[in-house]
């Protein structure tokens, strides 16, 4: 039996509208959206977000800086469709790259690498405890900061307590004896001797 081109037409079309349909239901799962994005520039990240196509289990992910440093803290944390990665501290400036690893809901393996740059990061501030004054080398204080002890000697102030401490010292001090007073006192009691001698030989 002979067909008409028109028919003919048909079933071709009809065809492919059954084949186009039945595509998508037969496609895998796939990676949706990321943070941060393939490509992307960012000044600071706390965590990694990947959205996928449909449910997935079993994540793994890392974050692989310069020289392959790891920077991911943790596991990462599956809901549904989106994992989860937090980051270990705040990355400093440079390339990075974000692999992960994950089972679709039809059991087949999604992977692949997502390249992001970190520019422009947050330096830190200097603590307080830095900006105060510190100790000299030998561990005193600095002088130039110290106050002064007690006044300058030629200044008013410390005319009082010189005259003060000059008193105390002649006070504590006993007068002492005249040494040549002694000597004459010697002197004397030595002639009233030797002249009561020479009256004593002298009497008959």
């Amino acid at each position: 039996m002979k067909r008409s081109p028109l028919a003919a037409l048909t079933a071709i079309l009809a065809a492919l509208f059954v084949f186009g349909a039945a595509t998508p239901a037969l496609a895998h799962d796939a990676l949706k959206s990321s943070n941060p994005a393939k490509g992307a520039k960012i000044k600071a990240l706390d965590e990694v977000k990947l959205e996928f196509s449909a449910k997935v289990r079993m994540p793994f992910v890392i974050v692989r800086g310069d020289g392959d440093a790891q920077h991911q803290s943790g596991k990462p944390k599956v809901d549904g469709a989106v994992v989860t990665q937090a980051v270990d501290g705040s990355l400093p400036d440079g390339k990075y790259t974000i692999a992960y690893r994950v089972v679709s809901s039809d059991g087949h393996p999604i992977e692949g690498e997502i390249p992001f740059r970190v520019e422009g990061a947050p330096t830190a501030s200097p603590s307080p405890s830095e900006t105060q004054p510190t100790a000299t080398a030998s561990g005193a204080p600095d002088q130039a900061a110290a106050p002064s002890a007690s006044p300058p000697a030629g200044s008013p102030a410390a005319r009082p307590v010189q005259a003060d401490e000059q008193s105390r010292a002649s006070a504590g001090q006993e007068p002492a004896f005249p040494v040549w007073l002694i000597i004459v006192i010697g002197a004397l009691v030595g002639i009233g001797i030797g002249f009561l001698l020479s009256a004593r030989k002298k009497k008959p």
